[in-house]
């Protein structure tokens, strides 16, 4: 019977496997970005193809034929009309339209035709919605009564890197965003997220660099052989070698070895490397940090004028302390830490089978005896037992079979160094982007073969992690160089003290919270019990007079409490926004007031 279900089992998925791929409906994955550049006050347009990052013309991004058997002429309003429908496309980042974000460039119709032509304006050609972007302007243009299918043209264009801030390295004076790759200690493969973290973007569509700063250890002549490893100048600078259109630059490439001399001379070395080093046009020059919180790291951070940075750590509890360091660092310079990679966070191998089948023989023995005699195929009781023997036999032989060892075909992850910390992470810094990277052979070995993996490996799925990172560190960016007050869109939090309460002011909506409630809120290893979320603090034991001492941002998405009771808490703002949200619904349900935080 089991052996006739398994056939049925096994005939049903074979013929699931036939269904044709196009019956398969692709479901696209969620993203949001914030690619579309706000106009800074005061700036001024220039036209054009002038000065700007090359474009991609209608043909390339997919526009349909023109249908010229279709007469329309535009209407005195075309302008209004064609603004007021690009109104409905939104920007998720900036929570505005693209019409009062100013991201329509050069707009503009043909009177014979009614071919609508204009730019949108990106703040990186790595936006992975760019093709989002272009359809939803196609479609909302389209759909105008006077104007034909196909009429949509529309080009996307990137500005360049803003001007250089007091003190950037003349050959950084291009450089769009500066993102640093960071670790707390060595070992914890640092270098390998970079190195494919810039070929992700670069894959995307970006003009991206690597910069070693570790002059000790110099990791990226052995992780990526340049295509040319003879060094060239540009002028009184230093080219940067390149590998497959990537620029690449370390102390390794110019001087065999690692450098052996004290701290205030590697300071003085890396200035010099930044300032000689011509860069050129980049979106994005890819940090890699030497591991560790003191004087060099905070110099980089100070002298660079660092966009983001991603901190790169394993599963065990040590390495989150590391974490805590790592984005407490960047926040006493003001870099928002975006994203957290645990490396070698699982061990991947084949599933076991374990559907393994045991009998009683003696009870199938007596069975097969008693039925042997009862139907007449046994001259006596002796020869009914040998030929039960014989079948209990071939029973035991078949089970071998069938239990044979061998792997279901799906996979498993075998954390070795514990579960990780994406939770503690999210509820208590407020870092939505995690990323898990399996110990595996073939990313150390792609390390020390000089082939990044993402190159050697673009399919597979721990390549599609790093293309996943690569896609957060793009939409982070942007809303730190964009997004409205350059704060990532944070609520202003602060205690009134006549008040005895929290005041949280978000995009010009105003609510308050007691300090009780939110100290009863803390989420910290001390008050919640990690593994299952159950609150271990006792809310009765939070007194109604509890108050916050200070209260000060901890990178872009946190706030740390230091209360009067001795605690010292971190609040995630979409938790703080939460709890006034769930609690203003209470109310609301019991003819309460209402007054929350959008």
């Amino acid at each position: 019977m089991r052996r006739t279900s398994l056939t049925i089992a096994a005939i049903a998925g074979a013929v699931a496997g036939f269904v044709p791929p196009s019956a398969r409906v692709p479901i696209p994955p969620a993203t949001t970005s914030s690619f579309l550049r706000p106009l800074a006050a005061g700036a001024r347009r220039r036209p054009s193809g002038l000065g700007t990052a090359p474009t991609t013309s209608s043909a390339e991004t997919g526009a349909p034929p023109l249908d010229r058997d279709r007469p329309s002429s535009p209407p005195d309003d075309w302008r209004s009309q064609v603004l007021s429908a690009l109104s409905a496309v939104i920007d998720p980042d900036l929570n505005s339209d693209i019409v009062t974000l100013g991201f329509v460039q050069n707009l503009r119709v043909d009177p014979s035709t009614s071919v609508v032509s204009l730019d949108l304006e990106l703040t990186t050609p790595a936006c992975p919605v760019k093709d989002l972007f272009v359809q939803q302007c196609r479609d909302v243009i389209e759909g105008l009564g006077w104007t034909p299918p196909g009429a949509a043209r529309i080009s996307l264009t990137s500005r360049p890197a803003d001007a250089p801030g007091p003190g950037t390295p003349s050959g950084m004076a291009r450089v769009g965003a500066v993102v640093a790759v960071s670790s707390c200690k060595g070992g914890v493969g640092k270098s390998t997220t970079a190195v494919n973290l810039a070929f992700a973007l670069h894959g995307m569509g970006a003009k991206v660099g690597i910069f070693d700063a570790d002059v000790y250890g110099p990791s990226l002549p052995t992780m990526v052989v340049p295509d040319d490893d003879n060094v060239r100048f540009v002028g009184r600078q230093i080219a940067p070698l390149t590998r497959g259109g990537v620029s690449l630059m370390s102390f390794g490439y110019v001087n065999e070895g690692s450098a052996v001399m004290r701290g205030p001379m590697v300071t003085q070395l890396l200035d010099q490397f930044l300032s000689l080093t011509q860069w050129g046009d980049l979106d994005y020059l890819i940090l890699d940090m030497p591991p560790g919180t003191g004087d060099i790291q905070l110099t980089l951070t100070q002298k660079l004028n660092i966009t983001a940075a991603v901190i790169v750590t394993t599963p065990q509890e040590l390495s989150f302390v590391d974490v805590e360091r790592g984005v407490q660092m960047f926040d006493t310079v003001n870099v928002p830490c975006v994203a957290v990679v645990e490396n070698m966070a699982y061990l991947e191998r084949a599933r076991e089978r374990r559907d393994v089948l045991e009998i009683d023989e003696s009870s199938l023995r007596a069975q097969f005896a008693e039925a042997l005699r009862t139907k007449g195929l046994a001259v006596d009781a002796k020869g009914a037992v040998d030929v039960a023997d014989d079948l209990v036999k071939v029973v035991r032989a078949n089970m071998r079979s069938d239990n044979a060892e061998g792997s279901s075909g799906e996979m498993e992850q075998i954390r070795i160094f514990g579960p990780g910390h994406k939770r503690r992470l999210s509820e208590q810094w407020g870092i939505e982007h995690s990323y898990s990277i399996p110990l595996l052979g073939k990313i150390a070995q792609n390390g020390d073969s000089g082939t990044p993996f993402i190159l050697d490996n673009p399919t597979s799925p721990q390549a599609e992690i790093y293309r996943q990172l690569a896609k957060s560190v793009v939409s982070e960016v942007a809303k730190a160089k964009y997004g409205k007050g350059k704060d990532g869109g944070r609520p202003n939090v602060m205690y009134v003290s006549e008040k005895h309460s929290i005041q949280v002011v978000k995009e010009g909506h105003e609510s308050t919270i007691s300090p009780a409630e939110l100290r009863r809120g803390c989420r910290c290893a001390a008050c919640v019990e990690e593994l299952t979320g159950k609150q271990i603090l006792n809310p009765k034991s939070i007194p109604e007079s509890v108050r916050p001492l200070s209260m000060s941002p901890t990178g872009n998405y946190a706030l740390s409490v230091d209360w009067s009771d001795g605690h010292r808490s971190l609040y995630p703002y979409r938790q703080i926004v939460s709890m006034i949200h769930v609690r203003d619904e209470i109310n609301l349900s019991d003819g309460g007031s209402n007054n929350q935080v959008d």
